[in-house]
């Protein structure tokens, strides 16, 4: 696991749900590639409305019936980790935006290996785990 505390670079890339490479989803392009890269982390969120240099409003209210809703793929890393995943976001990302935000890690953690195990755990009798 990759350990992770301090100061950091959040990254995050807004584009829209139908935008695609090779046919595929490009925020699961960039979450892949992220993981290839060995970064420490990436989440994909969906808006329910949006508009972006388009000018053009996407929502999620039924009346409008918009499947391009607003998507934001947020990286959180080091620094220098970040940087160099920058050149494969260029290729990437044709329409879009891309910003990097300082940001301090105050905690970062996974999963314990063994389920059951983690400090988060919930024992039968419902007390938390220490």
């Amino acid at each position: 696991m990759t350990s992770l505390t301090g100061r950091a670079l959040r990254l995050t890339v807004y584009i829209g749900e139908d935008d695609t490479w090779h046919h595929k989803p490009l925020y699961s392009e960039i979450v892949h590639r992220a993981h290839a890269a060995g970064l420490a982390g990436a989440s994909v969120f969906r808006g329910v409305e949006g508009f972006g240099a388009s000018s053009r409003i996407h929502t999620s209210r039924l009346l409008s019936l918009s499947e391009d809703l607003p998507v934001a793929v947020v990286v959180v890393d080091t620094e220098e980790r970040v940087r160099a995943f920058l050149p494969q976001l260029d290729e990437l990302v044709g329409e879009g935006l891309v910003t990097l935000d300082e940001c301090e890690v105050v905690r970062y953690a996974g999963r314990a290996s063994n389920p059951g195990t983690g400090p988060d755990t919930v024992d039968p009798e419902g007390e938390k785990s220490s």
